[in-house]
């Protein structure tokens, strides 16, 4: 049986140098680096960077033109300033607006921005939801 979890989720970058220096400006430090790619240490999963001809070569495909904008990275914060707090962050480091945070339909307040690769990125309040003090979220009914 496969566990239900995901422990690294891994971008396809086009310059590792400039994702790098984009996640640095949201105060970000690699925990890990080596040849080509650059690992940081998040709550309870890592997230890794690495160039997207590597990364399709890696993945056994070489001849792959790897894409982006397919599936959203969300964090989710307890207040909507800290929402507009991290998206503002975002954009001072080079991201591009894609929509400004608001109030939502669903009851929570939202916005997301592409980074420089257009990886997408949710920046959430989401009321219903009670977040650690690390910033993980479980859901109170996941068993």
């Amino acid at each position: 049986m496969t566990p239900q979890r995901v422990s690294l989720i891994t971008l396809g970058v086009t310059s590792l140098e400039r994702s790098k220096e984009f996640y640095a400006a949201l105060g970000w430090t690699p925990a890990e680096e080596q040849d080509g790619v650059a690992f940081y240490q998040l709550a309870g999963l890592v997230l890794g960077l690495f160039g997207r001809e590597a990364l399709a070569a890696d993945q056994g495909r070489p001849d792959a033109v790897l894409g982006t904008g397919a599936m959203t990275l969300a964090q989710n914060f307890a207040t909507e300033a800290e929402v507009d707090a991290a998206f503002d962050a975002a954009l001072a480091a080079g991201a591009k607006a894609l929509k400004r945070p608001e109030k939502v339909f669903w009851g929570g307040y939202s916005g997301y921005y592409a980074d420089p690769d257009d990886h997408v990125w949710e920046v959430a309040m989401n009321p219903f939801w009670i977040l650690a003090a690390d910033g993980s979220l479980t859901l109170t009914d996941a068993k």
